[in-house]
């Protein structure tokens, strides 16, 4: 069996041409915090702190829409939906669930994430 303790980090994909769009998207509209990704790898990337995980962008080709997702807690949903509509984002609503608030927004390189707020 395995112990899980908590997610490490979250990677998604931006298409190549796009990789500094992406950077400055999650850095000045999203708010993340930049941290320093080895350079170890041979493709281009660049990684955030998020909460107490981390947010890896990565470079591929675009994919069609999917309902692949990452979801994230937050303090405030409705603040949090208001400021990406603000921003112009594409919201999606979610199926209701109970004991949480929640609706996905797609960021400007198709990735689908989640955000929620139990009640």
């Amino acid at each position: 069996m395995i112990n899980f303790k908590r997610a490490d980090h979250i990677h998604i994909c931006v298409p190549p041409e796009r990789l500094e769009e992406a950077r400055l998207f999650y850095t000045n509209t999203i708010g993340l915090e930049p941290i320093e990704r080895p350079s170890v790898f041979s493709s281009a990337g660049y990684w955030f702190r998020i909460a107490d995980i981390e947010l890896h962008i990565g470079v591929e080709d675009s994919l069609p829409r999917s309902i692949r997702h990452t979801a994230f807690k937050v303090s405030d949903v409705l603040a949090a939906r208001k400021y990406l509509e603000n921003h112009g984002l594409e919201i999606l609503e979610e199926p209701t669930i109970a004991g949480r608030e929640r609706f996905a927004f797609i960021d400007p390189f198709g990735n689908r994430m989640e955000l929620l707020q139990l009640l």
